[in-house]
């Protein structure tokens, strides 16, 4: 049935998504071009941020910048370190002077396609990939980040071309086996998914993608122990990861450990940010476990969460800073926390991660357009889902609900494989009466694992009734009641 998917169809959307997150590449693989000992300096510069040591990595790029001050090469590291450092606004204004020098200059412009991917999404960073990897076709990092953004973007012909390019020139490269077996769980071959990561050995190496991968294999063959096992794991070195603990929660599940489930996530699902499917499933194992009456309270909040409720509530796993001004607002409102976030953005002004969190300091205090102003510059570095969300409910509360919409489109245009975002695109389209769009949408959502979310299946019976069709609305109505079923939820 259409809102059943198999573990698999959310595969690609999920563990593809952790693969390449980051603004700046983790190894330089691109030539540096210049004399023998600015080459020396700019190794030696990349060698210690990868060893963490920063202050080194500056010290070693202030000396190749005496030697040559104009080489893309050079602003390429200011710009990675920069941005290592939490500088990212300045590591901007560095990789825009290393473009300026180097227009044709592959390391530049793969720097730009990552930092548009972050900022701008996925679609419009594909032409700077094409940009560098046409500058050097050689370059390996360029096609394993373009490879990975045409995954992500759900375009796995294309993906799978990109793969067997970087295969040419890259044979031995652990990406090209990881992104294989990608696409071989995604076909709906997991011994073959499993056999290539294997070979890319990257699961071995602790890779959360590359663990996320395996847990999911795992699920797809049944064999829930291992894949819970795995995912426990990597939910301990991820604790804020909500996506993560949802599907521990559903391998628990599928493993017939409810009482475990229960124990483990009946606090987290007291909490007012809890997830929908997270409520859906311990509903689920309580009614395993006999206790009816305290699936029905999980099963009605779970049908009336809303996607458009914010909290900034303090839970566990955030970073220290956004913990600290949580904190605060809880012990001494949200004013005293904005004064101390804007104390932070004092000593931090180029940091994006200083400005969400003055951003949400705003919001928590009613303040809409200042978030909005924090959000703005954040965004320029990076615009994840979290920060569209926390953007789109802003704009609501001021009154903007046209600016809201179309900051949902163009977030879903750069990311069409975000269930949530889909979700709330539709929703929004729903309100509008724009019931065809939101169909398709939804049907989107369906396809990549969203069936599980009575919201989604309420809101899709909805739009097939809207649009005549009957048979539909009551297939998907049916669903709905077997995710949330009227006899719980009604004393």
């Amino acid at each position: 049935m259409i809102f059943r998917p198999r573990a698999r169809t959310a595969l690609f959307a999920l563990a593809l998504a952790l693969a390449g997150c980051s603004s700046e590449p983790a190894s330089r693989n691109g030539a540096v071009s210049g004399g023998a000992q600015f080459v020396k300096l700019v190794r030696d510069a990349d060698a210690a941020m990868a060893g963490g040591a920063l202050p080194e990595a500056g010290r070693l790029l202030d000396e190749a910048r005496e030697l040559e001050p104009d080489n893309p090469d050079l602003w390429v590291g200011i710009a990675r370190l920069r941005f290592r450092g939490g500088e990212h606004l300045t590591a901007i204004e560095a990789a825009d002077r290393a473009l300026a020098l180097g227009p044709d200059h592959a390391p530049a412009l793969l720097m730009r396609a990552l930092m548009v991917r972050d900022a701008h999404g996925r679609a419009d960073s594909l032409p700077w990939f094409e940009a560098a990897v046409a500058a050097d076709p050689g370059y390996v990092d360029a096609r394993a980040e373009y490879a990975a953004t045409l995954g992500d973007l759900g375009r796995h012909r294309e993906m799978l071309a990109a793969v067997r390019a970087l295969a040419e020139i890259a044979p031995d490269d652990a990406r090209v086996f990881y992104y294989q077996a990608v696409l071989a769980q995604r076909g709906g071959e997991p011994v073959l998914a499993r056999s290539l990561l294997e070979r890319s050995g990257m699961a071995t190496d602790g890779v959360p993608a590359a663990l996320m991968l395996a847990a999911l294999i795992d699920l797809d063959q049944g064999n829930h122990a291992s894949a819970a096992e795995t995912l426990d794991a990597l939910s301990q070195r991820q604790p804020a990861n909500v996506r993560l603990r949802d599907l521990l929660a559903r391998a628990l599940l599928l493993g017939g450990r409810e009482a475990e489930l229960v124990t483990r996530f009946a606090p987290e699902a007291a909490r007012p940010e809890a997830s929908r499917y997270l409520l859906t499933l311990l509903a689920r194992a309580h009614e395993r476990l006999g206790d009816r009456a305290a699936a029905a309270p999980l099963l009605e909040r779970a049908a009336r969460q809303s996607d458009g409720a914010l909290m900034l509530a303090d839970r566990p796993g955030l970073p220290l800073p956004t913990a600290g001004l949580r904190q605060a607002a809880a012990s001494a409102g949200w004013g005293t926390a904005a004064m101390d976030a804007q104390a932070l953005r004092g000593r931090f002004p180029a940091s994006a991660d200083i400005a969400v969190l003055a951003g949400d300091t705003q919001l928590g205090g009613g303040n809409a357009v200042a978030a909005l102003e924090a959000y703005a510059l954040a965004a320029r570095v990076r615009r994840p889902w979290v920060l569209t969300r926390k953007a789109v409910f802003a704009y609501r509360q001021a009154g903007d609900d046209a600016a809201a919409d179309t900051l949902l489109a163009r977030h879903v245009a750069g990311e069409p494989q975000n269930v949530a975002g889909l979700t709330a695109l539709a929703q929004a389209l729903a309100q509008r009466g724009d019931w065809q769009r939101a169909a398709m949408l939804l049907d989107h959502a369906i396809a990549l694992g969203g069936g599980h979310d009575p919201v989604v299946l309420a809101l899709r019976s909805k739009t097939a009734r809207k649009l005549g069709q009957g048979d539909l609305a009551a297939m998907l109505a049916a669903a709905h009641a077997d995710l949330h079923p009227a006899s719980l939820v009604k004393p």
